[in-house]
């Protein structure tokens, strides 16, 4: 993937708040692929994403898990935040362990895999996973 361009103080417009689910069974994680047209286009990703106004993390968290997978998510406690620059925007990034009722289904046809904890860190992530990503390859979460 093409490194991110450098920010300028007065590029980070507007802050972002978005939730991300950190899914594992039987050894592996669940990621989807960023669609074409997305901030982040071709990305692996948790799958999860912005909150709206007023709205709780794990609502937020639910929501999209139901949005994106058609799937109930049962939201465990959060693990990992952090925020990010990115040219026009500061996303902040809360990630909480989570458990399926149901077998996900894409239905913004996006890609999804089923990932080894080892396998993390060949994919493409965007910068602002960087720091999960090694603490999951690493297992210290």
């Amino acid at each position: 993937m093409t490194p991110m361009p450098p920010m300028t103080p007065h590029d980070a417009s507007q802050t972002v708040i978005v939730t991300a689910a950190v899914i594992e069974r039987d050894g592996k994680f669940l990621i989807t692929r960023r669609p074409d047209g997305a901030h982040l286009a071709g990305y692996w990703e948790f799958p999860g994403g912005k909150c709206d106004p007023g709205e709780s993390l794990v609502a937020c968290l639910t929501r999209e898990i139901r949005e994106e997978l058609d799937a109930t998510l049962e939201a465990g406690g959060e693990i990992f935040s952090t925020s990010h620059t990115y040219p026009g925007r500061v996303v902040e990034l809360h990630f909480f362990r989570g458990t399926l009722t149901e077998e996900p289904r894409p239905t913004l046809g996006q890609e999804m895999r089923w990932v080894r904890r080892d396998d993390l860190q060949s994919l493409d992530f965007p910068p602002a996973d960087a720091e999960l990503i090694a603490r999951l390859g690493s297992g210290e979460l």
